[in-house]
């Protein structure tokens, strides 16, 4: 099947002028990243008022000077696309901001090859999703586990993704968890820096490895439940499963999590009769910088009705 092509002008600034041809692009046409830019400008879609290709990135763009790019329609992700229910707190024509249930997967993987988000966003935002890389795709920039439940942002075009993108790998997000752990913390507040790697023992676990990638989360109690605490977890970096490792290296696993807690007996009738079946942990806090626009955006979540009833269930 043949491939449609978008035509888009672009005029370069006056500010512009004098800049790179993709810079200026970039510039012009905030939607594209500059990285998108430079391999259609590469590939000879673009095109001076003349109808001269123009091939070389790197030229000096005029400023008043109108181009033509022709935008090759995203080839079709090989995600199916999905009517699965979203509950959606934000939404631009740039990214969207969802507060993801628990039991979703975030991205199709063995095991997990469809009814996750990515099929999800596939469907409730048909047209309009994130092109890096010439494929349609949401831009999932970020990831929550399967059974945490919260706040998560995704893109929908490739400047969106490349500017989250950053603000991630320069530690600017504002990611705050509620768990409820076993135990209460001592000291009630503090910071757990230990870097994270797979588990040399156990390929499906994450430990705490000295040439692991470094981990920093900032912990607080909330409250003191019984034999067990609400506590919020602030990250300053962003590692799988950073939250359920680090408390569990404090001796305060997350109650109900499979992998890294023992549950303790007092707590087990608990968990049975309400029938809570995944760790306590919430994406509570979204913050960021809008990465088209530049406005500060701060998202918050209550916990849901089976993390809250757990807590009623603890609370003394």
């Amino acid at each position: 099947m043949n491939r449609g092509v978008s035509i888009i002008e672009a005029r370069i600034s006056d500010e512009a002028g004098g800049w790179r041809l993709d810079r200026a692009l970039a510039d012009a046409v905030p939607t594209m990243s500059r990285e998108r830019l430079k391999v259609l400008i590469s590939s000879g879609a673009v095109s001076d008022p003349a109808g001269n290709l123009a091939r070389d990135p790197s030229r000096k763009a005029d400023a008043g000077t109108l181009f033509t790019i022709a935008v090759p329609d995203p080839t079709p992700a090989h995600n199916e696309a999905q009517d699965i229910a979203l509950n959606v707190v934000f939404e631009d024509e740039y990214l969207i901001v969802i507060d993801k249930q628990a039991g979703l997967v975030v991205h199709p993987a063995a095991g997990n090859l469809d009814g996750t988000l990515v099929n999800a966003l596939l469907h409730h935002c048909a047209g309009n999703l994130s092109g890096i890389g010439g494929v349609a795709r949401p831009g999932i920039v970020h990831r929550i586990d399967k059974d945490t439940s919260g706040l998560m942002v995704a893109a929908k075009t490739d400047r969106a993704h490349e500017g989250l993108a950053r603000q991630f790998a320069a530690h600017s997000i504002d990611r705050r968890y509620k768990a409820i752990v076993s135990g209460r913390p001592l000291p009630a507040e503090g910071s757990v820096d230990a870097p994270l790697a797979r588990s040399p023992q156990n390929r499906k676990k994450i430990a705490i490895v000295r040439t692991g990638k470094r981990a920093v989360t900032h912990y607080r109690t909330i409250s003191r439940l019984k034999e067990a605490a609400l506590v919020e977890c602030r990250l300053e970096t962003g590692r799988t499963h950073q939250v359920r490792v680090h408390m569990a290296s404090l001796g305060n696993p997350l109650i109900g999590d499979p992998v890294y807690g023992r549950t303790k007996q007092v707590h087990k009738l608990i968990l049975e009769t309400i029938g809570f079946r995944r760790q306590a942990l919430h994406a509570a806090r979204l913050g960021f910088i809008h990465p088209v626009n530049s406005n500060a955006l701060s998202f918050d979540s209550e916990m849901p009705a089976d993390m809250q009833e757990l807590f009623s269930r603890l609370d003394v």
